[in-house]
């Protein structure tokens, strides 16, 4: 079992294939780290592997949300006490090892170009990197729960069931 294992990624919002993968990783690892990208407005950088990261409707969510979403989701899962979540700015990889420490063992489930991309920035970083691959017939898009959650109808079942108050009140508040 390996010590530190670390999955990256955006989690606007936090959806149940993340949910997989967290758990995927914690069955492999005593700790698990969740690297939340684009912490910020200033972290958000045009692609050429994904076209809409950067995009403000595509990052609708506070990191402090985020944070409030993925806490929920990790201990409802049980993985409380085995889990850490930092801030991580994929533009910024100089400062990397400052919130990941370079032991942790990176997973990152590819279902486009834009997720080999960051596996390939990771390992060039200097950590191990296990890519997962996923078949993109079966993605699930948190653009369809972001637009599902909109209209108010049908996101319920995307997400883990711990997270639903929670969006609730992040959509009533908006």
């Amino acid at each position: 079992m390996r010590l530190l294992g670390c999955v990256t990624g955006r989690f606007q919002p936090v959806h149940d294939q993340h949910l997989e993968l967290f758990e995927l990783v914690a069955g492999e690892c005593e700790h698990l780290v969740v690297a939340v990208t684009n912490p910020d407005s200033g972290a958000r950088r045009e692609e050429p592997t994904s076209a809409h990261r950067h995009t403000p409707e595509a990052n609708p969510f506070s990191y402090f949300e985020r944070v409030r979403l993925l806490t929920v989701t990790l201990e409802s899962a049980g993985l409380g006490g085995r889990m850490t979540i930092v801030p991580f700015d994929l533009t910024r990889p100089e400062v990397w090892t400052q919130y990941v420490p370079r032991h942790a063992h990176q997973y990152v489930r590819a279902f486009s170009a834009w997720e080999r991309d960051k596996a390939g920035r990771l390992a060039a970083a200097g950590y191990e990197v296990t890519v997962i691959e996923g078949d993109p017939a079966t993605k699930r898009h948190a653009a369809d729960v972001r637009a599902l959650l909109a209209s108010g109808e049908g996101w319920e079942k995307l997400v883990p069931a711990a997270t639903v108050p929670v969006l609730r009140a992040l959509a009533d508040s908006r």
